[in-house]
């Protein structure tokens, strides 16, 4: 063998080496336990008058242990890297599991762009997130986690933390069947626990459906009749109204303007960064109207600190933008009583919470004592607002609503899809060292002359 072949063969084993190390030390798959299904006491949600039967995933019915496991983790500031930010931080019960600024604060104070959405009957959206970029409550459990003006955790040191806490393992062992945590029975077990968080039953739901003529106020039945006419509201288009039941939200995506300056420009894309659909850019899902009562401040960027306030903009019929919803039209013709009673229909739709969605008993770090939402006024807590719009808000999180995000299975393909680049960049290299080595032993072999040129 030539000396020359023999350094190139040499080469080749030392990059193919090099090669086959960088795989092997790839980021091992995130742990899954798609294959494990819950174990304990199955549980059937009840939903309230006013609601559909509870929709739930094949893979992850609701048991005992599974719900009591996902309370503990929603209020658990350990899934953060700092230990202080817990799902409730942002969607806090005594705020109708919202939170009461306008950007709720992570890890080091940081803030996202977007307003916490409520988790109150989110059990029924086919999509998270106000941009709809999650496709399931478990999915949508974890983007939180990774974000980095959020929890600004790992999912994987969210698992060792959890791993090494002296009762979480005793704890998946009675849920899940193994005391070996995986990411994705944390995120089942608190998609479990939000299942339960529904609101119904509200005095519109036992006028309309309950049929007792006495549970609404004479201005709030006017108000649903302006709620319901084309010719005047016309919420009903997007806050739909059922035969049976009605969730208050068609969970489809609409341009409202808000966001847009006076030129027509947009803050926010929207549902358009996730799509890149021209008809999606500044869109924004529709939010259910129960539960309004302590929700505020509104909107998807938490502009209007009181419904009175958004309730303002569609009088003036949205803000101009080139993408603009159809169905946005100016409310101006309504009267000043007509808008009071559509308020006291409003008020209206606040129904009960079920019990036990609080923090645990022994929790460490527990929230404050969460206020009942079928007790509380709407009106009444706009009055009582002052101009930090609510009361001080406690340690809790899960930020629906920052830009970064994404489920596990995003989180993950994102980290294996930067080391496979990096994998097959360094392959090019392997191939375009070994072309110019081989090229250069045929030149040197055949003796090749280059031709010379003599310019004299």
């Amino acid at each position: 063998m030539m000396p020359a072949t023999r350094g190139s063969f040499l080469l080749f084993l030392l990059l193919g080496g090099l090669c086959f190390a960088m795989i092997a030390y790839l980021p091992a798959p995130m742990q899954s336990s798609s294959g494990v299904m819950p174990i304990g006491k199955p549980v059937q949600i009840k939903a309230p008058l006013g609601l559909p039967p509870i929709p739930i995933p094949a893979d992850n019915p609701p048991t005992e242990e599974t719900i009591a496991l996902g309370r503990r983790l929603y209020y658990d500031p350990q899934i953060s890297i700092d230990g202080t930010i817990s799902c409730a931080s942002c969607h806090a019960p005594q705020f109708a599991f919202s939170d009461n600024r306008a950007t709720s604060e992570g890890v080091g104070q940081k803030h996202g762009t977007r307003h916490a959405p409520t988790v109150i009957n989110s059990a029924y959206s086919p999509l998270q997130f106000w941009d709809g970029r999650a496709a399931s409550l478990e999915e949508q459990a974890v983007g939180p986690m990774a974000n980095p003006v959020e929890m600004a955790h790992t999912l994987d040191g969210v698992v060792k933390r959890l791993q090494a806490d002296p009762k979480y393992p005793e704890l998946f062992k009675k849920a899940w069947g193994t005391d070996q945590i995986a990411i994705d029975m944390v995120a089942k077990s608190i998609a479990s626990f939000e299942r339960t968080v529904v609101a119904g039953d509200s005095p519109f739901d036992r006028f309309y459906y309950g049929h007792d003529s006495k549970a609404m106020s004479p201005e709030a039945q006017r108000g649903l009749k302006i709620f319901m006419s084309p010719k005047k509201g016309n919420c009903q288009v997007c806050h739909t109204v059922g035969k049976d039941y009605s969730l208050f939200t068609d969970d489809k995506f609409h341009n409202l303007g808000v966001g847009a300056d006076t030129r027509g420009n947009l803050n926010d894309v929207g549902r358009y960064a996730i799509t890149k659909k021209d008809e999606d850019m500044g869109c924004f899902k529709t939010p259910t109207l129960r539960n309004l009562a302590n929700r505020g401040p509104y909107m998807h960027d938490g502009s209007f600190p009181t419904v009175k306030d958004a309730l303002a903009h569609y009088i003036g019929g949205g803000n101009w933008n080139a993408h603009l919803d159809k169905e946005i039209h100016s409310l101006d013709g309504l009267t000043f009583d007509e808008r009071d009673d559509l308020l006291q229909f409003l008020d209206a739709l606040n129904g009960k919470l079920p019990d036990n969605i609080g923090p645990p008993p022994d929790s460490a770090k527990p929230a404050a004592k969460s206020s009942s939402a079928g007790k509380s006024s709407l009106l009444r807590s706009e009055q009582g607002r002052d101009s930090r719009r609510g009361p001080v808000f406690l340690v809790g999180c899960a930020r629906a609503k920052s830009a970064a995000g994404g489920g596990v299975r995003a989180q993950h393909s994102q980290l294996a899809g930067s080391a496979a680049h990096f994998v097959q960049c360094l392959l090019q290299l392997v191939v375009l060292v070994g072309l110019h080595i081989h090229i250069k032993l045929i030149l040197e072999r055949f003796a090749v002359d280059r031709p010379t040129f003599n310019l004299q």
